[in-house]
């Protein structure tokens, strides 16, 4: 196998799906939360402030928030719980 494709390899199984064609690398997951709480409210509005919020919703209702090492805050309409799946399915796989 070429190198080139072993690196490309390698990265699909770090990466976390999170709906809608949308990816995360799954090692910089901080954590996977519901959006429904008033701190989570104001985590996401002060993310949006400090343009540190990326949102991947495609214009659905967000279900949840992903926190990345980065400080930066992903919103995504998939459950929380699902993607919680997916992260665990994941990491257990590598």
């Amino acid at each position: 196998m070429p190198i080139a494709r072993e690196r490309e390899t390698h990265m699909d199984k770090n990466l976390l799906n999170i709906g809608f064609g949308n990816t995360v690398a799954a090692e910089r997951v901080v954590a996977i939360v519901s959006p429904n709480s008033a701190p989570m409210k104001r985590l996401k509005d002060e993310a949006k402030d400090e343009k540190r919020l990326i949102d991947a919703t495609h214009g659905r209702k967000t279900r949840s928030i992903i926190i990345m090492d980065s400080n930066h805050i992903v919103l995504s309409a998939i459950q929380a719980e699902t993607i919680s799946q997916r992260y665990t399915t994941l990491k257990g796989s590598t």
